[in-house]
């Protein structure tokens, strides 16, 4: 059984996102159950998807007014770091650290999705935001300036800060 399955608690009701989340998910579960000739083309795989996973999150916050430096962006800049590093070193021969990797995220994963991302989705049905066309069908109810913070109570108080 993989240590993180997809479930009715990572739904945010925002149906490109939770279509990508299981995706992650399934991913995920395809390293942790992957034979040593395969981890690292499935790591490949589950890195290349949060790539475009991130930066499609990144660029919706961009959009709606999150700062570009919010602690969600950041966030995703960390987390595809380390596994880019964990690539590396698998890729040295050092499989073992992709399944330590595997379990770290799948505890991380739930947590950054129930709360940050939650925030985001929250946020973009707020503003009217369609995912599919990039629009937003509510502009009144843009922030007036850039949020800073997550944009939800995991973090620091949300703040505006001049564009």
């Amino acid at each position: 059984m993989a240590a993180l399955e997809w479930s009715e608690a990572l739904v945010l009701d925002l149906p490109q996102l939770d279509e990508t989340h299981e995706e992650f998910v399934a991913l995920l579960a395809g390293v942790e159950r992957a034979e040593d000739a395969q981890i690292l083309a499935r790591w490949q795989e589950l890195t290349t998807h949060t790539e475009q996973h991130f930066g499609m999150e990144d660029r919706w916050m961009a959009a709606t007014r999150f700062a570009s430096g919010n602690c969600h962006s950041m966030q995703h800049k960390v987390v595809l770091q380390v596994m880019r590093e964990g690539a590396a070193r698998a890729a040295q021969g050092d499989l073992q650290v992709l399944r330590m990797m595997a379990g770290e995220l799948a505890l991380w994963f739930p947590q950054h999705a129930q709360t940050m991302d939650a925030a985001l989705a929250l946020h973009l049905r707020r503003v009217g935001f369609d995912a599919a066309t990039g629009a937003v069908h509510l502009p009144e109810a843009l922030p007036g300036e850039l949020l800073q913070g997550c944009g939800g109570a995991a973090c620091s108080t949300p703040q505006a800060v001049p564009a």
